[in-house]
C-alpha cells in the first residue's frame, strides 16, 4: 500500500512563501493539486520520477517550483509570491505510468495523500 503524508500547510500573508512537503513510500510520478471551498480539485504542479520533467498550472507558473529529493522519497511545492486565491486544502498525489502531458487531472493518479489546509490572507 503505497502512503503520501503531507506537511508544511498553515496560515501565511499574501506576497509570502511556504514549502510544502509529501512523504511517499516509493518513487512514483507526483503531483499537487489543490481544492478550494465549493470548488473542483485542480491540477498544480507534477514531476517526473527522474525529476527531470516538470509542469504546471498557469496560475501558479512563475510563483511556485515543485521537485523532489529520491534519496528521502519526498516531493516538495515551494509557494513564492502568494495570493489569496491561493487558499486550499492541497494534496499530493502519485501515479504509475502516467504519460507526459501539459496537465494533468485527477482520475490518473492511482494514490493521495491526506491533504494540507494553505490559507493566504491578504
Amino acid at each position: 500500500q503505497v502512503q503520501l503524508v503531507e506537511s508544511g500547510g498553515g496560515l501565511v500573508q499574501a506576497g509570502g512563501s511556504l514549502r510544502l512537503s509529501c512523504a511517499a513510500s516509493g518513487r512514483y510520478f507526483m503531483g499537487w493539486f489543490r481544492q478550494a471551498p465549493g470548488k473542483e480539485r485542480e491540477f498544480v504542479a507534477a514531476i517526473s520520477r527522474s525529476g527531470g520533467s516538470t509542469t504546471y498550472a498557469d496560475s501558479v507558473k512563475g510563483r511556485f517550483t515543485i521537485s523532489r529529493d529520491n534519496a528521502k522519497n519526498t516531493v516538495y511545492l515551494q509557494m513564492n509570491s502568494v495570493k489569496p486565491e491561493d487558499t486550499a486544502v492541497y494534496y499530493c498525489a502519485a501515479g504509475v505510468a502516467i504519460p507526459y502531458s501539459g496537465t494533468y487531472y485527477p482520475e490518473q493518479f492511482n494514490y493521495w495523500g491526506q491533504g494540507t489546509q494553505v490559507t493566504v490572507s491578504s
